[in-house]
């Protein structure tokens, strides 16, 4: 996560007449409605649509809240409870920040690590998924994200099979011991790094919405960095509407909407982060089980859970796993999910458990 801009959050109000009702963010992207300020020149019955947004962990937050007014200390208030829940994630799982709590987990040894409450969360949740799913998720793999070339400093090489090997004995979630009672964190070896971009955002969309339902909202929307929670619903009294892109190497291209009111949504998948190389597809997305690039045919999956780090882990977990294991173990989980599959005419889906079909357009 890269440190936040210097840049004025704002809060505005939304015509709840206003046609563009339907949220797309990248895997999930924000439509137009984020991105346009409307006014009314008179006042309207019913509640309002009010947006806060701003930059945070190397990309932005966009909140939604109906009200049927904000007063100057109504705002303050929901401000200071996205800033203050934004950026005690960032300090505590930033991998760009040399003081934050991880960076400082990270430059130790192999003593135990006090950490605190949310990292022992993010953590103890991070070491669920990677056990459930075999090691599909690993939150220790990005030695081998780097040597792919899609860490900070970007393209150098293929590694050959001695680097990848090399790089595999300091990769592994098993390597970390968590205590959740202590609230310890401890490395089993020297080298090991940990990499929680894969679920922080996730859990930084949770702990926003739950602040800011703390101050009485009851219809709330929690968008960062494409990954997606509500509770209640929208000004206009019906479930939130959350587009789920459609696959597109150049354009972002919503493939449906789903009314999704008291879940969360998060996507994962590789159609725009990769390389080609000796006409060779390279994915972004490394298996930490075999250290390389996956090379199924999953264009994409979407997750829709309880709360947004839990869709974050499993829609990372599952990109890995591809549309044959992926698809497994969601239906023997009971997993609510949409896999697209690239086939040589264009995509398929797959859905399981209760994933909605598309919502009517209006």
């Amino acid at each position: 996560m890269q440190d936040p801009e210097e840049s004025n959050d704002m809060a505005r109000k939304g015509d709840s007449r206003f046609p563009f009702r339907r949220l797309i963010v990248p895997a999930l992207f924000v439509a137009a409605l984020f991105a346009v300020t409307v006014f009314r020149d008179r006042p309207a019955p019913g509640p309002a649509l009010w947006i806060f947004s701003g930059p945070t962990m190397g990309t932005s937050y966009t909140v939604k809240v109906v009200a049927l007014d904000l007063d100057d200390s109504a705002k303050l208030a929901v401000h200071k409870a996205i800033r203050g829940a934004v950026d005690s994630v960032d300090q505590a799982m930033s991998t760009f920040k040399p003081d934050s709590e991880l960076s400082r987990f990270n430059s130790v040894g192999t003593e135990e690590f006090a950490v605190s409450e949310d990292l022992a969360r993010v953590v103890a949740a991070a070491l669920w998924v990677a056990e459930v799913s075999e090691g599909a998720l690993d939150v220790t793999v990005g030695p081998l994200v780097d040597a792919w070339g899609f860490g900070p400093e970007g393209w150098l090489e293929v590694p050959d099979g001695d680097r990848v090997a090399a790089l595999m004995e300091t990769v592994g979630w098993r390597k970390l011991v968590l205590d959740p009672e202590a609230k310890t964190l401890r490395k089993t070896i020297e080298g090991v790094r940990v990499d929680l971009s894969a679920i922080a955002k996730g859990f930084a969309v949770d702990k926003v919405l739950e602040e800011v339902v703390v101050l009485g909202f009851e219809g709330v929307m929690v968008e960062i960095g494409g990954e997606v929670r509500t509770v209640g619903f929208n000004e206009m009294g019906r479930p939130w509407r959350i587009g789920v892109e459609r696959p597109d190497e150049e354009d972002r291209v919503a493939g449906q909407a789903l009314e999704v009111s008291g879940r969360a949504l998060a996507t994962s998948g590789d159609y725009r982060n990769f390389r080609e190389i000796g006409g060779n597809r390279i994915s972004h997305t490394i298996d930490p089980r075999t250290g390389r690039p996956v090379d199924h045919n999953l264009a994409s999956v979407s997750v829709l859970a309880g709360t947004c780090v839990e869709a974050d882990a499993w829609a990372t977990a599952l990109n890995v796993l591809g549309p044959e294991e992926g698809v497994a173990l969601a239906e023997e989980r009971g997993f609510d999910t949409l896999f697209i599959v690239r086939t040589e005419s264009g995509f398929d889906t797959v859905r399981t458990g209760d994933f909605p079909d598309s919502a009517g357009q209006e």
